[in-house]
């Protein structure tokens, strides 16, 4: 397999993304090869929008290879709370994104590949697209047992999900796009993956739990860059066009105008949080203070990633109710966020009598809180 990333050919490239659909020749034509140098989750995810929002795909089709450091990333109609463990992600500085396409969740690390198949809206075939990455498995290592299901799934061992799908279909182009399990760390993506949240509610969309298994377990040999470059020719060969993958920068300005803008807005609080649908919480959890075990009843709506409603039921003698719905009013039109709810309870703290036996029950009250998001 052939690299090139040479200024010839970003230029070349260059051209092909930004000519506009009237000025196409034929020897535009075909198919592209395309794979990012980045490992930045929210990078590649906009290489993605930039190239169904700008490319002309009326005749030619493209293949976009990427992997990611350490992320999660959910559908775009999905809760992030009710996916994974978003304290866990925190602690390992595992980051989170949401993908404009549909489906569930997925854990991400370089020992993980993706795939983004890339045509008009009237060539969109998802199963071609797998039987492609199925028929250069094969080609690769015959011995595989791996198969396409009718849910768009690639198995290994009629049991073992290697491949999850999502797609997003536009008014005149689409993609799909896949992952493959080569080496991926299998005990962080079931612990991040794991949901700690209790008394959600929510009509997001769920994903759907299954047993995995990495290639690598199958065979030891299997590398992530020989699944590439298999892949990437037997693309090739199905699509009769040149087999050398284009290395691609993300913020290459000069390749993708406008591209670092969609970067930056896939990183917001808003476009990560804010578009969870609306969701609420209802639960109860045990404060243990000094000898005494106090419950504690917590409802809130959230909208938009906002608390817009929200109510703290505990005993009067405990905290001052004055207190207590100060806390409430301040929570409500709040982000459901640790990092907000720290500086809301640190701030109200100040305003508190000096009283240490005080001070010290509202700060395991905001402790608990604080675990609920």
């Amino acid at each position: 397999m052939v690299l090139q990333s040479s200024l010839k050919n970003c230029l070349q490239l260059s051209c092909i993304l930004r000519t506009p659909k009237a000025g196409f020749r034929s020897t535009t034509s075909g198919g592209l090869i395309i794979q990012s140098v980045s490992n930045d989750v929210y990078q590649n995810l906009a290489v993605e929008d930039w190239i169904h929002d700008h490319m002309n795909l009326e005749n030619r089709q493209v293949l976009f290879l990427w992997r990611n450091s350490p992320a999660v990333v959910i559908g775009r109609h999905q809760n992030p709370w009710q996916e994974c463990n978003l304290r866990l992600l925190r602690q390992k500085n595992i980051k989170l994104a949401r993908r404009r396409s549909g489906g569930g969740t997925v854990y991400h690390d370089l020992g993980n590949i993706n795939l983004t198949f890339f045509t008009t809206r009237k060539k969109y075939e998802r199963m071609e697209n797998l039987k492609v990455v199925v028929k250069a498995l094969k080609a690769l290592r015959p011995q595989l047992d791996v198969h396409v299901t009718d849910r768009y799934d690639i198995l290994l061992g009629r049991q073992y999900k290697i491949s999850g799908t999502a797609a997003k279909l536009g008014r005149t182009t689409a993609y799909h796009h896949c992952t493959l399990l080569c080496n991926a760390d299998k005990f962080v993506l079931s612990s991040v993956l794991k949901s700690p949240y209790k008394g959600l509610k929510s009509n997001a969309t769920p994903s759907v739990p299954a047993s995995v298994k990495n290639l690598f377990e199958e065979d030891p040999s299997l590398t992530c860059e020989m699944l590439l470059d298999a892949i990437a020719e037997e693309y090739a060969t199905q699509h009769h066009i040149d087999h050398r993958i284009t290395l691609i920068n993300p913020a290459d300005e000069a390749v993708l105008p406008g591209i670092n803008n969609k970067t930056k807005e896939l990183q917001t609080w808003e476009w990560v949080y804010g578009k969870t649908p609306k969701f609420s919480v209802s639960t109860c959890f045990n404060m243990v203070y000094k000898d005494s075990v106090l419950d504690v009843k917590v409802d809130m709506d959230v909208k938009h990633g906002r608390i817009e409603v929200c109510n703290i039921d505990l005993p009067e003698q405990w905290l001052p109710p004055a207190l207590c719905s100060e806390l409430v009013k301040s929570l409500t039109g709040s982000k459901f966020c640790p990092n907000e709810t720290t500086t809301l309870a640190t701030t109200l703290l100040r305003v508190c009598p000096q009283d240490d036996e005080l001070h010290s029950r509202w700060n395991l009250l905001c402790e608990n809180m604080i675990m609920l998001m």
